[in-house]
């Protein structure tokens, strides 16, 4: 049987519905959400992991005043590297294709970073998934486009939608890559009491 986890009032900082849709089917149904408003530029020369971790530390900062001391607040940082260059959502479509062509063929990382808060306890970690793209031929790769699907993502695609048809295959969490590596949080979760397979 699941833990009685409503003694918590768990908050999601993000809007991202993928995230949300993700806490859902790991059992938490009963979040709040808030989006907070953080600035995410951050200092030159930090690894990939080193990046993800510092903005979701900035979130669950400015999430402080959105939510009460005792609530447990997640908050996380998605993004997509092909070797040293950050890929983040294209501005265009034009830079939807740039961005889809650079991945054709080629593997790139996912890193999310995630930070778990309640009072002054924080526990902040990173995931990072290898994602390898087969080569798509640019009439695919603009039909893609067409979907709209890339316009809101991170590296311009979404592997749980039509992405997936450039995906050859991956290695590490698929979930990370919708932006949530549901295990690890959960891992997280239970040192703050909440055991979601007890």
């Amino acid at each position: 049987m699941m833990e009685d986890y409503t003694k918590y009032n768990i908050v999601l900082a993000s809007g991202s519905p993928r995230r949300q849709e993700l806490l859902r089917r790991i059992g938490i149904r009963d979040f709040s959400v808030v989006v907070p408003h953080a600035d995410e530029t951050y200092p030159a020369g930090l690894t990939a992991q080193e990046t993800v971790a510092y903005i979701a530390r900035k979130k669950a900062e400015a999430a402080q005043s959105l939510t009460a001391p005792d609530d447990l607040v997640i908050t996380a940082d998605t993004m997509v590297f092909l070797g040293d260059e950050r890929l983040g959502k294209p501005h265009d479509e034009a830079e939807a294709l740039r961005m889809l062509t650079e991945l054709s063929g080629n593997r790139h990382t996912v890193c999310t970073g995630v930070t778990v808060r309640r009072g002054d306890r924080l526990d902040c970690f990173t995931v990072s998934t290898d994602v390898f793209f087969r080569t798509a031929s640019e009439a695919e790769l603009r039909a893609y486009i067409r979907s709209g699907e890339p316009m809101d993502k991170a590296g311009a695609y979404g592997i749980q939608g039509l992405g997936a048809l450039l995906v050859e295959r991956i290695d590490g969490d698929f979930f990370n890559v919708m932006g949530l590596p549901v295990l690890r949080l959960a891992q997280s979760l239970k040192t703050f009491g909440i055991d979601l397979l007890s």
